[in-house]
């Protein structure tokens, strides 16, 4: 799920990214275009219910490629995301529109 809080320059935008990973997950790291797909940069941080979350300055007038990496080796979509595009992989990628 994504929750976006627009700046008062309009410039960039606070995205919250949550995520419910399969039961028995012990980490989440959110990597996308706007980390280099890099899992350290955005580690999860564990919520009630079993949810993950991690919450990005972006921005503006751009969409974004992301996916959620469960346990360092199972790669997620976001199914509430804004839409998807085909990587080089041939597999789905999330984005998300600020």
């Amino acid at each position: 799920m994504l929750k976006k809080n627009l700046s008062k320059t309009g410039k960039f935008c606070r995205v919250t990214f949550e995520f419910l990973p399969p039961d028995g997950a012990k980490t989440v790291s959110l990597c996308g275009e706007f980390n280099e797909w890099n899992p350290e940069t955005h580690l999860m941080t564990p919520r009630k219910g079993g949810r993950f979350s991690a919450t990005v300055s972006l921005a503006t007038g751009k969409s974004y490629r992301f996916k959620f990496l469960i346990d360092g080796k199972t790669w997620e979509n976001d199914s509430e995301a804004d839409g998807f595009k085909l990587n080089e992989f041939g597999a789905e990628d999330s984005t998300v529109s600020v």
